[in-house]
C-alpha cells in the first residue's frame, strides 16, 4: 500500500480534518482578538429590521443552545455512566430524540425566518458579505443534516452512542479511529453532518459567529445606554416605556448666569 492511499478517505476526512479545522479555529480566535477587538462582534443590523429579528433570533439561539447541550451530553456522557444511574438506554434515546427534534425545529424555524429577513430587506441584504454567505451555507447544510439524522434514527438504527461519540471522545486524546464514523451502521447523512460541521469549526474566527464567544461579564454592571426617539412626543414612545421623558437641560435658562438677559425700556 502506497503512502497516499494510506491517508486517503476516512482518514483525511476524520483525522486529518478534524485536527486542522480545530487548528485553525483555535488560531484564528487568538489571531482575531488580538488583532480586531473591535471586529469582535455580530456585526448586528437591528436598527435596519428589528421586528422580525426580534422574534427570529430569540427562537434560533433558544434552539441552538438547546441543540448543543444535547451534541455534548450525547457526546461527553457513555452509555456506562446512564446505565449506572438506573437511566435504560430506550429511556435515555427517547429523551435524545424528543429534544432533539424539538431543538432542531427552533433552529430551523429561527434560521429561515433570519434568511427570510436578509434577502427580503434590501438595507439587510447589503450588509452581507461573501464570508456570511459561506457561513449560512454550511449552517444550512449542518442544521438539515442534523435534523434528518435525529428524524432517520428514530428507530435507533444507529448506535452513535458506541460509535460517533467514541469518535469525538477519541480526539480529546489525540487517538481518532475513523472507521467508528464508516462502519458501524453509521448512516451517510451522519458523516455529512460531522463533516460540515468541521469546516464551520475553521470558518467560525473569521465570520461573524465570533460573537458565540463574547463573554457579558461586564454588561451587568456598565452604565446604561439611552437611547432618545427622534420626536418625544411622539405617541409610539407611550407602548415602549410609562411617562414622558425627560430631555430638560439640568440647568434652567432662568436659573442660569449665561441666560439671556431683556434689555430694559429705555424711555
Amino acid at each position: 500500500m502506497t503512502a497516499t492511499a494510506a491517508i486517503s478517505g476516512p482518514v483525511i476526512l476524520y483525522v486529518i480534518l478534524p485536527y486542522v479545522a480545530l487548528s485553525i479555529g483555535i488560531g484564528g480566535l487568538i489571531w482575531r482578538r488580538k488583532t480586531d477587538q473591535f471586529g469582535w462582534t455580530a456585526r448586528s443590523t437591528e436598527l435596519l429590521e428589528g421586528k422580525v429579528l426580534r422574534y427570529a433570533s430569540i427562537v434560533f439561539h433558544l434552539g441552538v443552545l438547546a441543540a448543543i447541550g444535547g451534541h455534548v451530553m450525547g457526546i461527553l456522557i457513555p452509555q456506562s455512566f446512564t446505565d449506572a444511574v438506573g437511566l435504560s438506554e430506550h429511556n435515555y434515546h427517547l429523551i435524545a430524540v424528543f429534544g432533539g427534534i424539538s431543538a432542531g425545529l427552533a433552529v430551523i424555524v429561527g434560521f429561515v425566518a433570519l434568511m427570510y429577513r436578509r434577502i427580503k430587506f434590501p438595507r439587510v441584504r447589503v450588509t452581507t458579505t461573501r464570508m456570511d454567505v459561506a457561513v449560512f451555507i454550511l449552517l444550512g447544510i449542518g442544521i438539515v443534516t442534523g435534523m434528518l439524522a435525529t428524524v432517520l434514527n428514530i428507530g435507533d438504527a444507529v448506535n452513535y452512542r458506541e460509535s460517533v461519540a467514541p469518535y469525538f471522545r477519541q480526539i480529546f486524546i489525540l487517538d481518532p479511529d475513523p472507521s467508528l464514523m464508516t462502519g458501524g451502521g453509521v448512516m451517510l447523512i451522519f458523516q455529512i453532518h460531522v463533516i460540515a460541521v468541521w469546516f464551520l469549526y475553521a470558518l467560525w474566527p473569521f465570520s461573524r459567529l465570533i460573537h458565540a464567544f463574547t463573554f457579558p461579564i461586564n454588561y451587568p454592571r456598565r452604565s446604561p445606554i439611552i437611547y432618545r426617539p427622534r420626536n418625544p412626543r411622539s405617541t409610539r414612545g407611550k407602548k415602549y416605556g410609562s411617562g414622558t421623558p425627560d430631555y430638560a437641560p439640568s440647568i434652567s435658562p432662568e436659573s442660569s448666569d449665561e441666560s439671556p438677559r431683556v434689555p430694559e425700556k429705555v424711555n
